[in-house]
């Protein structure tokens, strides 16, 4: 392994090794000391590449919002119509979550913290541009009501949180079937049909 490779992996582990800690002990409970043991890194390591806790926490949103987006995008396919990628894109982010429910806790950790209030420019990311496009897209084609797609794509995500929460304490059994009719009712709110 090269040693532009080695790093990358020390950043990865360091920002996995947060994500963890806080899913465990929230912000304040996670010192950098600590991040450093878990992630197998020496303390002044950690340091090398994030300059403070700030710094780390915000890089951490940033490296898991491009995750979520690739989940997002990945399989997006463009010839599909619209209705099929609505749902297609519903049922992928509904995964994503599902298969990373501390990266779900996080987001709302980070999104209802100082954090996210010194560095609001962390908000305005590449994953809800991409969602904000899509219904801006949806509208302009006339497949969904001219509403202000920024509401369009919070409404939508919120249903994928909510029903991602729901189903990760098993408050609902949640099938493929049920996970559809979710979808669907979003879809029937939003659609001009």
């Amino acid at each position: 392994m090269g040693g532009t490779e080695h790093l990358a992996e020390k950043k990865k582990a360091i920002l996995e090794s947060t994500l963890e800690l806080i899913k465990e002990n929230g912000f304040h409970g996670t010192p950098m000391s600590l991040v450093a043991k878990e992630a197998g890194v020496a303390a002044g390591t950690i340091y090398h590449y994030f300059d403070s806790k700030e710094r780390l926490i915000c890089e951490l949103y940033t490296y898991e919002n491009r995750q979520r987006m690739e989940a997002v995008a990945q399989g997006d396919d463009a010839s599909l119509s619209y209705p099929e990628r609505f749902f297609a894109i519903w049922l992928r982010l509904f995964n994503y979550y599902r298969d990373n429910p501390n990266v779900l806790q996080f987001f709302e950790q980070f999104v209802n913290s100082p954090y996210h209030a010194k560095n609001p420019e962390e908000s305005h990311d590449c994953f809800y541009g991409m969602l904000f496009r899509f219904f801006a897209k949806g509208v302009e084609e006339g497949y969904l009501r001219p509403a202000n797609p920024e509401i369009l794509g919070v409404l939508a995500h919120g249903s994928v949180t909510t029903t991602a929460k729901i189903h990760r304490y098993g408050k609902i059994n949640l099938g493929e079937e049920e996970l559809r009719q979710i979808a669907q009712i979003m879809w029937d709110g939003m659609s001009v049909s």
